[in-house]
């Protein structure tokens, strides 16, 4: 436990609990659909005798984990359209790319493929100061921000004359694009109880793996109807409305920004200035400039003391690496073995889609389930470590794709079958993606912005270079090897879960990191 939970807890004479925005210890759960009885102290509350603000009770509204569920579903609801619309932006462009070259008269194929995966560069820089910005000022200002960012630079896209204005405002795009994908993570833990964690990330993560899937499928038909800039048209007419909706119906769920408003507000009104918010309690009275610096080291801190955030983070971004290689030959496999038009060759990308959405859905039905019993069977006492099993099952999954597709394509089998050979991939992915996800989310409930920040970042920065070499890689060894090696690349990493499950616990608690 953070040091600064610890105090938190001592000051307000409350019982350890996991669910307290910044605590990480357990309780008894009885069922799935109902969530245990909260114990006494919970949260912390307001003693005004010994200067401390927390909440108004165990049951003040205006904690958001006692917000009604509608309301919880509603806001998450708003968070994750976002998270649709940007993850959208980063593969939409990529059918379109054929009509942009002719246009500019490009044919460096490198480059053409830096101009697409520099959106994901941009998701990089994003979340290393979107998240701890979020930890600060709260989640609310930060999110509408980045949204709006994200918007006005699709403007520059669609106007670009150059393909090197158009890297530019991609890189700028993809860096306020990363604002959802970051924040989403905080959220849930603001909003949600542990046990409905893994449903809340399954709806959130739905877009970061559903949007690279459906964009080439509607860029590929819109560049080829209206011409490659209505993508960018697209885009900013969709992530304006949910930009402007946001700004409307969004509100802040961060606890500690929450109650440090609460504290100014009854300082002022009571006059006294020995007040202090119960989430600064035992922390040295810091700067402004102290604490931005603090809240900036935070995602580098856990990359670089916590081994078991610096492991999963690598594991995640090969599986993301992975599947950006996927997308390097789809498109034109489709259009020059298969004869598709460029419209119709992101159908393709249905098969890895289809894979999403099962997976998501086997997850979202189970991952709460398995954590309740494995609670109940640990005699109450939850450890996050509880996501991470099934995660094995579905690494042996990935490696299929890549020997099934790779060689059906290679021989020319009917354009199905191929196809049908990314499922097991997309099914796989999911698999693996979301149960490190809310794993990473169970283990810094009062920091998730900080940890999934580091997962985002570093996946995404594989994802925008590694696929810069599958064109010499496919040129060199053909799709059946090529494929091929990434398979065996897969199967070599098939021991990875076994040993995060295994071993987990024990590295997290041998390394912590004080946040």
């Amino acid at each position: 436990m953070d040091p600064h939970e610890k105090e938190v807890t001592q000051s307000c004479h409350s019982s350890s609990n996991e669910e307290k925005s910044t605590e990480g210890n357990n309780t008894d759960i009885e069922n799935q659909n109902t969530p245990p009885a909260p114990a006494q102290d919970l949260f912390p509350e307001t003693d005004l005798n010994r200067g401390i603000v927390g909440w108004e009770g165990q049951d003040d509204p205006k904690n958001p984990q006692n917000f009604p569920s509608s309301k919880k579903w509603a806001l998450l609801g708003l968070v994750s359209a976002m998270t649709l619309i940007s993850p959208l932006a980063s593969s939409m462009f990529s059918p379109a790319i054929t009509f942009m070259a002719a246009e500019f008269k490009e044919t460096n194929e490198t480059i053409l493929s830096f101009s697409v995966s520099i959106y994901l560069l941009g998701y990089t820089f994003g979340p290393l100061l979107l998240a701890p910005l979020s930890e600060i000022y709260g989640r609310r200002v930060v999110l509408s921000g980045a949204n709006w960012f994200f918007v006005v630079w699709q403007i520059g896209c669609a106007l670009a004359q150059n393909i090197e204005t158009l890297i530019v405002c991609r890189l700028f795009a993809g860096i306020g694009g990363s604002g959802c994908l970051t924040l989403g993570a905080g959220v849930i833990a603001d909003l949600f109880p542990r046990e409905q964690r893994g449903m809340a990330t399954s709806i959130w993560a739905m877009g970061p793996l559903v949007g690279p899937v459906v964009g080439p499928i509607a860029g590929g038909f819109l560049g080829e109807e209206a011409g490659w800039r209505w993508v960018f048209w697209l885009l900013l007419i969709a992530g304006g409305v949910m930009a402007f909706g946001m700004e409307i119906l969004n509100q802040e769920t961060y606890a500690a920004v929450l109650i440090r408003w609460k504290t100014e507000k009854l300082a002022k009104e009571t006059g006294r200035n020995d007040l202090k918010s119960v989430y600064e309690v035992g922390k040295e009275p810091a700067s402004p400039k102290q604490v931005l610096a603090q809240g900036l080291k935070r995602p580098f801190l856990l990359f670089c003391k916590s081994p078991i955030v610096l492991l999963l983070s690598l594991y995640m971004s090969l599986i993301y690496g992975l599947l950006y290689l996927f997308f390097t030959t789809i498109s034109d496999v489709f259009t020059s073995q298969y004869g598709f038009s460029v419209g119709l060759s992101g159908l393709a990308y249905l098969g890895i889609g289809f894979g999403f959405m099962a997976g998501l859905a086997f997850i979202a039905l189970t991952s709460d389930r398995v954590v309740v019993r494995l609670t109940r069977q640990n005699g109450g006492k939850f450890e996050p470590e509880m996501r991470l099993p099934m995660m094995i099952f579905f690494s042996c999954i990935i490696p299929i794709s890549f020997f099934w597709y790779g060689w059906t394509a290679d021989k020319h089998v009917f354009w199905i079958v191929p196809i049908i050979g990314m499922f097991p991939f997309g099914l796989g992915m999911m698999g693996v993606y979301m149960p490190i996800q809310t794993y990473v989310i169970d283990c810094y409930p009062a920091y998730a912005a900080s940890a999934n920040a580091t997962l985002t970042a570093t996946r995404s920065l594989v994802g925008a270079l590694l696929p810069l070499a599958g064109p010499k890689m496919f040129d060199t060894l053909g799709l059946g090897w090529g494929n091929s090696l990434l398979g065996f690349v897969a199967l070599a990493f098939i021991p990875v879960p076994i040993i995060f499950t295994k071993y987990g616990k024990v590295i997290r608690e041998k390394w912590p990191v004080n946040l």
